[in-house]
């Protein structure tokens, strides 16, 4: 049976949040600080970062010293956001965060035992101290996402693409996991800008590739036509799959400029992470791939030795 789960509305303006700030609750039991004190020290504390996960991580550590609490977990959709701090227990509170009508994400709390109302209280005062430094990391969040995307099709630009390959190799070779990359160059599409003069469909099958990955799978856009698709931990047989998949859901999509049908197909180049290989290396083999599928009448994928 799942445990019934105290769930809540804050709005950091409601009158009733003011009135909990202003009051100083005694002292709990073996615990140095009472809730004015320890909002004061999280109202410095919660501004010396822009990072949500240090945000919410240093808020998780200090509530502790005034309340017990074993698990905080936060999400925003939105934002494409969810942190987790500790272990999960059976009674839960939880939070939908507000902010002069702006939605700021979910929080919620576990622990062993059931909250009790003085205690919510505590907690509702305590978050009102992520307000503002959890806005400005949502602010620079989005900021961060929008200067790695690419503004035509959604996708992670060509310095995020640099990034998470430098990354996700480094990590391969420290866990010997597999990576793979696909690098895909829709087929003819110069010439239908040419004749259109935009490019329609770039979103249209940017929308399609990510459609059919998985939510870890990484897409990027390096190039006029050319996209790049990371598959971490993925070894070479399985990234050939997941390149026909993607293969068949372009060659299937429909598409119309001016009500006719405008046929589209995508080449594509696997290529696995060899031992000691350079992400200079893995990209050069992958393009190599790419260059033989089209060579060899293009709507296919061809796989670097």
């Amino acid at each position: 049976m799942v445990p019934p789960k105290q769930s809540n509305t804050i709005d950091f303006d409601a009158a009733k949040l003011q009135r909990l700030a202003a009051q100083e609750p005694r002292q709990r039991s073996g615990r140095p600080l009472d809730l004015l004190e320890l909002r004061q020290q999280l109202n410095l504390q919660l501004q010396v970062s822009l990072e949500a996960e240090r945000i919410l991580a240093v808020f998780f550590t200090e509530i502790q010293r005034l309340l017990p609490v074993d698990y905080l977990a936060y999400q925003h959709t939105g934002a494409d956001l969810r942190l987790e701090f500790g272990d999960s227990a059976q009674h839960c509170a939880g939070y939908r965060l507000i902010h002069e009508g702006e939605y700021l994400g979910e929080l919620s709390f576990r622990r062993r035992q059931r909250f009790s109302e003085a205690e919510l209280a505590q907690l509702e005062s305590l978050m009102a101290s992520l307000l503002y430094p959890l806005r400005n990391a949502l602010l620079y969040r989005a900021a961060v996402q929008s200067a790695l995307r690419d503004a035509l099709t959604g996708t992670g630009n060509r310095i995020a693409m640099d990034q998470a390959l430098t990354r996700e190799v480094e990590v391969a070779r420290r866990h010997l996991q597999p990576l793979s990359v696909l690098m895909l160059d829709l087929d003819h599409f110069k010439q239908i800008n040419d004749v259109h003069g935009h490019s329609i469909g770039d979103d249209a099958v940017a929308a399609v590739i990510k459609a059919s990955l998985r939510n870890v799978d990484m897409v990027f856009r390096f190039g006029g036509e050319e996209f790049l698709v990371l598959l971490s931990n993925t070894p070479g047989s399985s990234a050939a799959q997941v390149g026909e998949r993607l293969r068949r859901a372009v060659e299937e999509l429909h598409l119309a400029i001016d009500g006719k049908g405008l046929p589209l197909s995508i080449s594509l180049g696997c290529a696995s992470l060899n031992a000691g290989e350079s992400v200079d290396d893995l990209l050069r083999r992958a393009d190599n791939a790419l260059y033989e599928a089209k060579r060899d009448g293009r709507n296919r994928l061809a796989c670097a030795s």
